[in-house]
C-alpha cells in the first residue's frame, strides 16, 4: 500500500514538472526542464565556445584580425591597417576637420560601440564573456581538472580536498603523478600566453620564424621568458584571484551585473533548503570560481553563469522525481537572490521553480 502511494505521488510529481516545463519557454533560463541531457548540452557548447574562442585568440595576430603592430604604431583590424591619421595630421597631409573625423569615426565610435555592447551583455547576463569566452578562464578550468586529479583541490589554497565520490556522480581518483601533468599544462600554457602577447605587438611572422629557429632578440627573449615565469606564478598560486578581482574586463562585469537585480542569476528552491541534507554539496563542488550558489547575490558576485552547479543538481536529482534546487532565474524571479543582499524576503511569482506535486506552488516551500 505504501509502495503504491509513493508511487502514485512520484508520478503526480512528473506531471506536475511536466506541465510546468511545456508552459515555460525553451531558454537557458530553465535548465531543470530539460534534464540532464540538455545541461550536458550547455557544457558542450560552452566547450565548443570556449575552444573557438581561444583559437582565434592565437590566431587573431597571425591573420591581422586584429593586434597592435608597435614598429608601424598602429592597429590591425581584419587585416587593414587602421590608423587614426597622426602623422598625416603631423606632416600637413590632412587638415584639422579630417583629423577630428578620424578620431570620431576611428576610435571613439569603436570604442563606444563596444563598452555600449558590454554593458548591455552584462546587464542581462553578468559575467557571461568570462564564462563563455575569455581564454583565461579557459586556462582556469584546465588547470584546476588537473590539480584536483594530483591534490583532490582545485587551488593550493583549499583547507581541505573534495570527496573522490560525490553525489552528482562526479569521481575523481586522486594521485600524485597527475602532478608532472599539472605542472606541464601550467608551463605550457603559461609559455603560449606569452608568445601570443608579442605577437600582438610585434609582427607574428618575425617571432614565430625567430622562436623556431632559436634566433629571438635580446628583448623578444626576455619578455617571453618573464612573461612566461609571471604567468606560471599566477596560474599556480592567484588564478582565482586574478578573476575574481585584478580583471579589469571581469570586474566591470561584475559591477554592471550587480546594478540590475532582474539579471540572470542562480537561483536557489529555499522552500525545499532541508532537501539539501540529503546531498554533499555538489554543486560548490562543481563550480571553477569556487562560490557558494546557494547563497545571495552579493556574495556570488564573481559568477561567471558557467551553469555547471545547476547541472551538478540536475545531476544529483536524475533518479529522483522532484525537481533539483538550483535554476537559473531572470526577471521578477531573480528578485528572490539580489534583493536577499538588503535582508528582504521579496514576493516572487509561482512558477518561478518547477512545482513538487498538482499545483504550482507546493506547500512545503512555505
Amino acid at each position: 500500500m505504501c509502495h503504491r502511494n509513493v508511487t502514485n505521488k512520484s508520478r503526480l510529481n512528473r506531471h506536475a514538472r511536466n506541465d510546468y516545463c511545456h508552459s515555460k519557454p525553451a531558454n537557458l533560463a530553465e535548465p531543470g526542464c530539460s534534464g540532464r541531457t540538455a545541461v550536458n548540452k550547455i557544457q558542450r557548447q560552452r566547450l565548443a565556445w570556449r575552444t573557438g574562442f581561444f583559437l582565434l585568440f592565437i590566431l587573431a595576430p597571425i591573420f591581422n584580425l586584429f593586434r597592435f603592430d608597435l614598429e608601424q604604431n598602429h592597429f590591425y583590424f581584419l587585416t587593414f591597417p587602421w590608423t587614426l591619421g597622426i602623422d598625416a595630421f603631423k606632416s600637413g597631409d590632412i587638415s584639422a576637420m579630417e583629423m577630428a573625423l578620424n578620431m570620431g569615426l576611428r576610435f571613439f565610435l569603436p570604442l563606444g560601440i563596444i563598452i555600449s555592447l558590454g554593458i548591455w551583455v552584462s546587464w542581462k547576463w553578468g559575467r557571461l564573456y568570462c564564462g563563455w569566452l575569455c581564454p583565461h578562464f579557459s586556462v582556469v578550468e584546465t588547470i584546476n581538472h588537473f590539480m584536483r586529479k594530483a591534490s583532490g583541490k582545485l587551488s593550493l589554497w583549499d583547507r581541505d580536498p573534495l570527496p573522490e565520490d560525490q553525489a552528482d556522480g562526479t569521481h575523481v581518483h586522486v594521485e600524485k603523478k597527475w602532478w608532472w601533468v599539472t605542472g606541464l599544462v601550467i608551463v605550457g600554457f603559461s609559455f603560449v600566453w606569452a608568445v601570443v602577447l608579442l605577437t600582438y605587438l610585434l609582427p607574428p611572422r618575425e617571432i614565430y620564424y625567430n622562436l623556431f629557429h632559436a634566433q629571438l632578440t635580446r628583448n623578444q627573449a626576455l619578455f617571453i621568458g618573464v612573461g612566461t615565469l609571471l604567468f606560471i606564478i599566477e596560474f599556480t598560486l592567484a588564478r582565482h584571484l586574478f578573476c575574481r578581482f585584478g580583471c579589469v574586463i571581469g570586474l566591470a562585469q561584475s559591477l554592471v551585473w550587480m546594478g540590475n537585480k532582474k539579471a540572470l542569476v542562480v537561483g536557489f528552491d529555499r522552500g525545499r533548503s532541508n532537501q539539501c541534507a540529503e546531498c554533499d554539496a555538489s554543486c560548490e563542488h562543481a563550480c571553477p570560481m569556487r562560490l557558494k550558489p546557494r547563497s545571495i547575490k552579493r556574495k556570488m558576485f564573481t559568477c561567471t553563469q558557467c551553469m555547471q552547479c545547476v547541472e551538478a543538481c540536475e545531476k544529483v536529482h536524475e533518479n529522483d522525481p522532484r525537481p533539483p534546487l538550483l535554476h537559473m532565474l531572470q526577471d521578477q524571479c531573480a528578485l528572490d537572490v539580489s534583493l536577499r543582499d538588503f535582508g528582504l524576503k521579496p514576493e516572487i511569482p509561482t512558477d518561478c521553480f518547477p512545482p513538487i506535486s498538482g499545483g504550482p506552488k507546493d506547500s512545503s516551500r512555505g
